[in-house]
């Protein structure tokens, strides 16, 4: 495989993945956990912390986590990064480690993640700044803003709240063949709908889970990849969109960044969305699928709700989304990105379990950070 405009389309690989402290994982640091995961990943690669010179993380509450995550580790990288694009910081890490494996800077990314606001609540949760022009309507952030745009696509296209309800119970059929996911009771669609109203349209069960998790993502070069312990997931694309900070400011309530970062790194990858077996979708909450379903191609805009309708997302529908339970029934600790590159690596190496996929060539694992503003787009193969 070749440069496919501008990105090193093939060139790259995932060679190791994990998860760590899924739901509650008390009198266990942030910075402990995203490690856990970290020596996880490695191990699971065959690899080992010498081998890493670069690392990107995402404290939820430090802002010199790759600093922190660095020291606590050992490690004196050549490249760290630790930005704040929220949810959609892992897929853009994959996209910079790319870039950076490519050029020659690095030869061992390393993402990690870890966050365990259940256990250990921070002093403060979730984007605590609010601008002086929302303030006054008194809006659950960032539950109301993500209301605002379900509220504009049911007002512009007839979506209906059980629409919106057939993505947390997909969600829900596809946790319980995960052992791993926190939360695997039954859901119905009942049961959303007259679950306690959050921020209308959406209610408790509309919204993705506040717990504890961790997870982690090897990286290097095609060349290096054939040589690790497992099957290499090459990554084919990525790509990028920042739209706006506020939802105030968001230029169309109803289309996402992911109309732009989507069909680029598709372009990367000579594909399109008809030929994606695994869709990983973030899933704050049960309007974000439907937004980014539409937005990545996988249906025209506005189509969305009634794509989802009758089971199409769950598992045995037409497209496998959120495959582990989602941000809506299996984690959620505050950012989830990397839990849906991790999912990716695990339905394309043929180690989901029960929940595994019969065809599974290609995924999207698709991020997204603030409300609706940052959207980052990963395309994964199968590899050799």
């Amino acid at each position: 495989m070749s440069m496919r405009h501008g990105f090193p389309s093939g060139r790259t690989a995932i060679v190791g993945a994990a998860t760590f402290g899924i739901g509650r994982c008390p009198g266990v640091s942030a910075v402990d956990m995203a490690a856990r995961a970290a020596m996880l990943a490695l191990a699971d690669a065959g690899l080992s912390l010498a081998d890493v010179d670069a690392l990107y993380t995402s404290a939820p509450y430090e802002a010199l986590g790759g600093m922190e995550l660095s020291e606590y580790l050992g490690l004196a990288p050549k490249v760290v990064d630790c930005n704040r694009t929220g949810g959609s910081a892992f897929e853009v890490y994959v996209q910079q480690a790319a870039l950076a494996l490519e050029a020659g800077l690095i030869d061992c990314a390393l993402i990690a993640y870890g966050s365990n606001p259940a256990s250990n609540p921070p002093p403060g949760v979730g984007m605590t700044r609010q601008s002086p022009w929302e303030a006054p309507y008194r809006p659950v952030a960032p539950i109301s803003s993500y209301a605002l745009a379900a509220s504009r696509h049911m007002h512009l296209y007839g979506t209906t709240r059980a629409q919106l309800a057939e993505v947390a119970v997909a969600a829900r059929r596809w946790a319980q063949l995960n052992p791993e996911a926190a939360v695997r009771d039954p859901l119905t669609i009942d049961e959303v709908l007259s679950a306690r109203m959050i921020s209308d349209p959406l209610t408790a069960r509309d919204c993705c889970l506040f717990n504890d998790g961790a997870a982690a993502v090897v990286m290097v070069r095609a060349d290096r990849a054939k040589d690790c312990a497992r099957r290499p997931i090459p990554v084919l694309g990525a790509a990028h969109a920042v739209t706006h900070r506020e939802i105030s400011s968001m230029p169309d309530l109803t289309v996402t960044g992911a109309a732009i970062s989507g069909p680029q790194a598709f372009a990367q990858a000579g594909v399109t969305a008809a030929d994606i077996d695994l869709a990983m979708v973030y899933d704050a909450f049960t309007i974000t699928p439907i937004l980014f379903l539409e937005d990545l191609g996988f249906c025209p805009k506005g189509e969305g709700g009634r794509f989802v309708e009758n089971g199409a997302i769950a598992p045995g529908g037409r497209l496998a989304v959120n495959t582990n339970g989602g941000g809506l029934s299996c984690v959620h600790p505050g950012m989830y990105g990397l839990f849906l590159l991790v999912e990716a690596v695990r339905q394309l190496r043929g180690e989901a379990g029960d929940r595994q996929l019969q065809r599974a060539e290609l995924a999207v694992a698709h991020g997204n950070g603030g409300v609706l503003s940052s959207e980052a787009t990963v395309v994964l193969a199968r590899g050799a």
